[in-house]
């Protein structure tokens, strides 16, 4: 789960992190009451979405006085910013920030992350900020470092001391970099954080290190016991359909092809969206239904997946191990009477009860169409759709 930046430097002031002061606004009529309580020369009044790139995108503005301030706050409230990031449809815009310009000296990097082919949480650090991290590490690998935390020892003094000299840091500013590296690590790990992002972190003129920027995923398996964290999860930022997904405990992501998928096991999904593509097709979603599957499941994954307009086929792909594959039959028949499914259903199934699964479908009278293996059934669906 995503946080916003207003909801993650709370967060992080929490936790001793430094971050500008900042005022929430919601009306444009907040806008003049977030001037007069910064009292600053120069503001910044940015977007809340849950995507990079906002400045790019006209989501980041810079203002001068209050008038400017309500000018912006009213063309930015209640529009969509479209960002590289966002897709197409763009995020709707619903709250803004505004916190003081800051007098940078210098811009870096700092980004914490779970690195499981380590088996551990690394840091990763740059002196250059302020710019994609990506094509960064792609153009010049060299500007990067990835720094381990061994799980069994945390933190200790000497990822400070590196993180210091990486960034060119001295005096005061030196220490302020050991005590935000021990202050973002207890904050990872308290809040079962994926991914914790400062970009930029500065330093400022007066020689303050200051999180300028903030970005904080949670880990969604940690939603039992970070319940407090994700009663701040923002719906309107995820795609209707995915919010939906969510409600019924399923894996959804919308993709732009015109296949449908529905298939059990985030592994088995990747490798079904890749042999649509191989024999020429476009996935439409990322559909895992999980391994304790139920008729209720299939038919709301059914749902999910016609919700899109430009599927034209739907191909169901289900191992059946922990599931059986008789009951997804009778779950995949009473979905497709319900919902009315109106385009070609390919259906794979193999596992426990596979035989007595197919059997169900050629007795339903529906049409459907049953493919022997994996292969067959992804070029019949993209056969279908085409």
């Amino acid at each position: 789960m995503n946080l916003h930046e207003f909801q993650a430097k709370a967060l992080f002031r929490s936790s001793g992190i430094a971050v500008p002061q900042g005022e929430l606004i919601t009306g444009v009529e907040d806008a003049g009451v977030a001037w007069a309580r910064l009292d600053c020369g120069t503001a910044l009044i940015k977007a809340q979405v849950h995507s990079g790139g906002r400045g790019k995108a006209g989501g980041v503005v810079v203002v001068g006085n209050a008038r400017e301030a309500e000018e912006v706050a009213g063309r930015l409230l209640g529009s969509r910013l479209v960002t590289a990031q966002s897709g197409p449809e763009g995020l709707p815009v619903d709250q803004l920030l505004m916190e003081p310009a800051a007098a940078i000296d210098r811009e870096f990097y700092f980004g914490m992350l779970v690195d499981r082919s380590q088996a551990s949480i690394v840091m990763v650090v740059s002196a250059e900020g302020g710019m994609d991290i990506e094509t960064l590490a792609r153009e010049r690998p060299q500007a990067v470092v990835t720094l381990p935390i061994h799980p069994a020892t945390g933190v200790m003094p000497f990822h400070g001391r590196r993180v210091a000299r990486i960034l060119g840091l001295q005096g005061e500013p030196a220490r302020a970099a050991g005590r935000l590296v021990h202050d973002a690590h207890r904050l990872f790990q308290s809040a079962d954080a994926q991914l914790l992002e400062i970009n930029p972190l500065v330093l400022t003129a007066d020689q303050e290190l200051i999180a300028l920027d903030a970005k904080l995923a949670i880990d969604d398996s940690a939603a039992y016991r970070q319940r407090e964290i994700f009663g701040l999860r923002d719906a309107r930022q995820r795609h209707e359909a995915e919010e939906r997904a969510h409600g019924h405990d399923l894996n959804y992501i919308r993709l732009d092809g015109d296949i449908g998928c529905m298939v059990n096991g985030a592994g088995l999904a990747m490798a079904t969206m890749d042999l649509i593509q191989h024999h020429g097709g476009q996935p439409a979603n990322f559909l895992d239904v999980g391994g304790g599957t139920t008729v209720e499941r299939v038919a709301a994954a059914f749902k999910l997946i016609l919700s899109d307009a430009s599927v034209r086929a739907v191909l169901v792909n289900i191992f059946g191990g922990i599931v059986r594959c008789d009951l997804i039959a009778e779950g995949i028949i009473a979905a497709i009477r319900e919902v009315q499914v109106q385009v070609p259903v390919v259906v794979r199934l193999e596992g426990t009860n596979a035989e007595a699964g197919r059997e169900a479908l050629a007795r339903s009278g529906l049409d459907i169409l049953a493919a022997a293996d994996l292969d067959e059934a992804a070029r019949a669906a993209v056969e279908a759709a085409a």
